[in-house]
């Protein structure tokens, strides 16, 4: 929201008093809106907060400079007397805990709920830290404002057990050189730890010991997955580094199988019938699990009726068996690029719960009666039974809406029309437009990549998307004001904090590098500049890089029964509720929401420690769908080693510099002194290498030719050299 709208948002005087106290309480004399919003616990949302802050600003209670406030001078004298606990400002010495993440130019982060600033730890003070992992950092004094700097001091927890990645035999030695580019060491295998695993064998090692002062820790093989480079092992080795498992156990393929298929009149007679009711479902073409549908029908005094039905996995996986049991623990399912691995057996996702056309199946729904505009005047939830009318692929509906095809024309050509305003009315309130672009490969009988497909969002992805996103946050809102013996519903939120500053800066200066500038001075300002920036790129060469940096940047959406809120949809309330067959949440979701309505609602105790477990799931299954997107765009580079591409450069260090091939959206390196023709320096400060001789530079955004040079399978790299004949 704006700052001139402060007169939308109530903001009760008590809000303003407490912004006071958190200033009279701390020991800093500047705090950033987000450092306000953290001081407070979340107690309120993003909205309600920058109007009261503006008002105090307005009021001259609070004066504010650039994106900090501080307390103007009427106030300044009442922190001398301050009672309660003073945060401290990071000095040098100060210790933090964090989770650290290594960069493309093995630099890395340190991110800690202590500091509102990330960590930054060059690549020689990262000590025996690896991705993910938990550790304690010692700051060094303070050289820019910009920054903080430090060395991690200690692992204090290791994001992993086990490691992938693939056997070596060297000077007598056996290797493990793990998959992970960025990954800053090798394993040392003992002989007699290697469970029989041969060199270029693929295999998972398990850290056993690092001695200080060694230039190896020491591990063992804890399985062979078999030789390094077939598809299948590849694949494997990816799931299983990120804690997925191959398949299901006996006892959860017995219990699914037991489920009966028929759905008896006694279960029926439970729910709302929505079966003589025309409902579509609108999926990908290779798509076996619907797990969400749509209902339409015209009401008698005009107004729309909308159902959004979804898969009612809840009533089947029941809390203990075996069968929900692996599926917490899998937490999502995981799309690799070749394959689907599922959370629930094939007997749920594919077959009882996926709402096929022509067939009854069991659902719980949010049903909304809105008018032509999209207003919504009731809301209905509960337990349905519905019949799929048709089973819509995204290209099939794309040419009903285009006049192409006739079947159900008016029922989706409404919801088209419903979709777009209300899709209108949420950036209208401050949600970002990540319309994302995504690569698809087509594959061949092998399952090698003989092409990269650019996937295009039409209207009927979007469609789709706007009445799931409706759905999700309308439950939200009805959970949210539900209240047992006086004490709030605990529930499952998706929440999504505001961007940290330091990453949107450095964003703002990369996408200026592409001739874009924005306004990033508050999180209101941040918002549209984003959904300008997205607009702009729209079918330009860096639109792919921009749009993928843009989210790595944003703050990463998790679970949590603490709402604050959703930043980049601009929700106060959010959940995820549409797609239980493939996020566990979901489920979670369905049976809080199926407590409320049945008046049997009790605490789970465990919410937020499976909230935690959830987002890491999710986090993992990022990470996999990544790592097996990278492995096939460099197998599909392969076969053009030695072949000319114009490429954009997205990202420069002090060793050379990324560039993205624009044809194939394959990133490589040039490494710095594969630079012919001259000797060049790194300019930090401008995201640039400079020529000593001739002071031709290679600046962040530029367009550049390049040559592959080489492709390594082993480290999903690509090595790139930039022709330089014309440039001097």
């Amino acid at each position: 929201m704006s700052e001139n709208n402060n007169e939308e948002v109530k903001v009760p005087s008590a809000i303003m008093e407490e912004v006071i106290q958190v200033f009279m309480k701390s020991g800093e004399p500047k705090l950033s809106f987000k450092q306000i919003k953290k001081k407070l616990k979340h107690k309120y949302t993003a909205e309600q907060l920058h109007a009261a802050v503006n008002i105090l600003a307005s009021e001259n209670r609070l004066t504010k400079r650039g994106t900090q406030f501080s307390l103007s001078k009427e106030k300044k004298k009442e922190t001398e007397n301050a009672e309660g606990e003073n945060a401290t400002a990071p000095q040098a010495g100060n210790v933090f805990e964090g989770v650290i993440e290594f960069t493309q130019s093995r630099n890395a982060w340190v991110i800690t709920p202590e500091s509102k600033k990330d960590i930054s730890i060059d690549f020689r003070n990262t000590g025996k830290a690896f991705e993910g992992d938990t550790v304690k950092v010692r700051l060094f004094p303070i050289k820019r404002k910009s920054r903080l700097e430090g060395k991690v001091i200690e692992v204090v927890k290791r994001a992993q057990e086990n490691y992938a990645g693939t056997v070596h035999f060297d000077e007598g030695k056996y290797l493990m050189v793990p998959d992970l580019p960025q990954f800053p060491v090798t394993f040392l295998i003992p002989a007699d730890k290697l469970e029989g695993a041969k060199p270029k064998d693929k295999v998972l090692v398990q850290m056993t010991e690092w001695v200080t002062g060694a230039k190896h820790p020491t591990g063992m093989v804890t399985l062979v997955l078999g030789p390094a480079g077939t598809n299948e092992v590849e694949m494997h080795s990816i799931l299983l580094e990120y804690e997925f498992k191959l398949n299901f156990t006996k006892e959860v393929l017995a219990e699914a199988a037991a489920l009966p298929d028929k759905i008896t009149e006694e279960e029926i007679a439970k729910r709302r019938d929505f079966r003589k009711i025309t409902t579509l479902t609108i999926d990908p073409e290779d798509a076996k699990d619907f797990d969400d549908a749509l209902s339409f029908q015209k009401l008698p005094n005009g107004n729309y009726e909308v159902g959004v039905h979804i898969a009612d996995v809840s009533h089947y996986a029941i809390p203990g068996t075996e069968m929900d049991k692996e599926a917490y623990a899998r937490a999502t399912s995981v799309y690799l690029v070749d394959r689907t691995v599922t959370m629930y057996p094939e007997r749920l996702s594919n077959e009882l719960c996926s709402l096929r056309p022509n067939e009854d199946k069991l659902s719980f729904s949010a049903v909304f009666e809105m008018t032509e505009g999209a207003e919504i005047v009731n809301e209905w939830y509960g337990r349905t039974i519905i019949h799929s009318d048709k089973r819509f692929t995204y290209e099939e509906a794309q040419k009903v809406l285009d006049g192409e095809l006739e079947i159900f024309s008016n029922e989706l050509k409404t919801l088209n029309s419903l979709a777009y305003k209300l899709r209108d009315k949420r950036f209208k309130n401050g949600s970002i437009n990540f319309d994302s672009t995504e690569i698809k490969f087509q594959l061949d009988a092998d399952k090698k990549p003989i092409g990269i497909i650019i996937k295009e969002r039409k209207d009927t992805h979007l469609l789709v998307e706007d009445f799931m996103l409706l759905a999700n946050k309308k439950v939200a809102e009805f959970v949210n004001k539900k209240k047992v013996s006086g004490k709030q519903v605990k529930f499952v939120y998706r929440i999504h904090d505001i961007p940290n500053d330091e990453k949107i800066k450095a964003f703002g200066e990369t996408a200026l590098a592409f001739g874009h500038k924005m306004n990033l001075s508050t999180p209101s300002h941040i918002a549209k500049a984003f959904n300008k920036l997205l607009e702009e790129i729209k079918g330009k060469p860096e639109q792919y890089m921009l749009e993928s940096l843009g989210i790595r940047t944003m703050a990463k959406a998790v679970y949590s029964s603490e709402n604050i809120g959703h930043y980049g949809l601009a929700f106060p309330h959010y959940t995820h509720f549409t797609s239980p067959i493939r996020r566990y949440p979901d489920v979670m979701s369905h049976r809080i929401l199926a407590q409320v309505l049945d008046g049997n609602y009790h605490e789970d105790k465990l919410l937020d420690d499976k909230c935690k477990h959830s987002s890491a799931m999710e986090r993992n299954a990022s990470e996999a769908e990544r790592a097996s997107v990278k492995y096939k765009q460099v197998e599909f580079m392969e076969t053009r080693v030695g072949n000319d591409f114009d490429a954009l450069i997205t990202g420069v260090t002090n060793f050379g510099f990324f560039a993205e091939i624009i044809e194939t959206k394959c990133e490589g390196l040039i490494k710095i002194n594969s630079i012919k023709g001259d000797f060049y320096s790194f300019d930090e400060k401008h995201h640039q290498l400079i020529g000593k001789k001739y002071g031709y530079k290679f600046r962040l955004g530029e367009k550049v030719r390049v040559r592959l040079l080489k492709t390594n399978m082993e480290k999903k790299q690509i090595d790139l050299m930039v022709l330089t004949e014309e440039l001097y």
